[in-house]
């Protein structure tokens, strides 16, 4: 199936690409694409990765073909390689986007989206997003993502079924997702998966993932009027962000790692109130879990945004709040004769109990500079990025950017002090 879905969506793309259709559906082919190129300068050692540099580069192709008004069919591939080993080094095109590491190639979108009147369906694998707020989206659950790099990560595609149908100022969002995609967490023979100091010199073996089979629902109703907007949204399916069951083997000695994703059901809502001179937004998702090992918790973010000039500026809190704390098993899920315990990877809540801010302002036509920091209320953890942006003519742009970040090893952000890096890109779009 793998195998037969890539010759046909690489065949789709030559025949459109070359013209093998009639002159009208030609003139609604369209494609854009980048080659990028990144280079990684980390100055300390981690205790499990002593690399430095890891260079990385990508190519992306998204043509679109809209053969009659009511359709229009979008992809995109992905070509990429590395110098770390986040890259499977095995050649294949990869749908699913459900590897612990990146696919050589990828299908990272492809989808048919049907349009009559107030209603549009979209079917294949596409990204999905809600919410309001800028900073951080607690009902976004529909958005997997690749935090391999955990600074610096971007969307997973999934597939599915998305129905919106629009009326005045009401819009509802529907969609059904019959197979799971996950989130890609840190490798765990590499820096962005931190340790206890106690476990550090442990060697530790990857059991994989367990993914759940169910299916994944959510609707979401949004209402705008004149100087506000808001939405409600319910989803129930499973946690893309996993729980990581440690379990200690005796023969030879060593920590066995599984990721588990938690069943979930969230209820939610945000809202948007503009003025003249702030934008106030807030979202908040409430989480509740069928899976004893899941805490059921809340996230909530309340921001300020304000556009002064050149200058773009967003500000606010994000917060949380526990009901229910998940069992923490003295022995594995695995096995019930091994000693283990379960650890969250939750980077959601890690920018809890946090303000969060991102500024941006545009120097001139071609340059622009962007900050974006997290600080944790009580001070255990600080993330502070900056970057610089500039474009040479209509094609090339180059992108100098620093993150530092610090705090105590207890803290979901201050574990990662030893991660700060300095990193420079170089795109060239087509």
């Amino acid at each position: 199936m793998k195998v037969g879905l890539a010759r046909f969506a690489v065949a789709w793309c030559l025949v459109a690409g070359h013209g093998a259709v009639s002159p009208a559906a030609a003139q609604t082919f369209t494609s854009r694409g980048f080659v990028d190129g990144r280079l990684f300068l980390y100055p300390q050692s981690a205790p499990n990765d002593p690399t430095h540099e890891v260079g990385e580069a990508l190519i992306r192709y998204e043509p679109s073909w809209k053969p009659e008004s009511w359709l229009r069919v979008n992809v995109a591939f992905d070509a990429r390689i590395d110098t770390h080993g986040q890259v499977e080094r095995r050649w294949f095109l990869d749908w699913q986007d459900r590897g612990v590491e990146r696919p050589p190639f990828s299908l990272r979108r492809f989808s048919a989206v049907l349009s009559h009147g107030p209603l549009t369906v979209e079917v294949g694998k596409q990204f999905i997003r809600w919410g309001k707020a800028d900073v951080l989206n607690p009902t976004d659950r529909f958005a997997p993502r690749d935090f391999l790099s955990v600074v610096d990560n971007d969307f997973l595609g999934v597939i599915g079924v998305r129905f919106t149908f629009e009326s005045g100022g009401n819009t509802l969002d529907a969609v059904w997702v019959p197979r799971f995609t996950p989130s890609r967490l840190p490798l765990f023979d590499q820096r962005w998966t931190v340790f206890p100091t106690e476990a550090a010199a442990i060697p530790v073996s990857d059991a994989g993932s367990a993914l759940p089979r169910g299916s994944q629902a959510g609707v979401r109703w949004n209402r705008s009027g004149p100087g506000y907007e808001f939405s409600l949204s319910v989803y129930d399916g499973f946690n893309h962000l996993p729980l990581v069951d440690v379990a200690f083997l005796p023969t030879p000695f060593r920590l066995q790692l599984t990721r588990i994703y938690p069943q979930m059901r969230m209820y939610g809502g945000d809202f948007a109130l503009p003025n003249r001179w702030v934008t106030v937004k807030g979202e908040i998702g409430y989480f509740t879990s069928g899976t004893q090992l899941a805490d059921e918790y809340g996230i909530y973010v309340v921001q300020l945004e304000r556009q002064a000039g050149e200058w773009s500026l967003v500000g606010g809190y994000a917060g949380d709040f526990v009901t229910r704390n998940g069992v923490r098993p003295a022995t594995s899920s695995i096995s019930p004769l091994l000693p283990s315990t379960v650890v969250p990877f939750a980077a959601e809540r890690g920018l809890a109990r946090a303000f969060l801010g991102r500024a941006s302002l545009t120097l001139d036509a071609s340059s622009s500079l962007a900050f974006q920091a997290a600080v944790r209320r009580n001070g255990n953890g600080t993330w502070l990025q900056s970057q610089y942006s500039r474009t040479r003519g209509s094609h090339l742009r180059a992108t100098l950017e620093g993150n530092l970040i610090r705090g105590l090893d207890t803290d979901f952000l201050g574990q990662f002090g030893r991660n700060s890096n300095v990193n420079l890109a170089l795109r060239y779009s087509f």
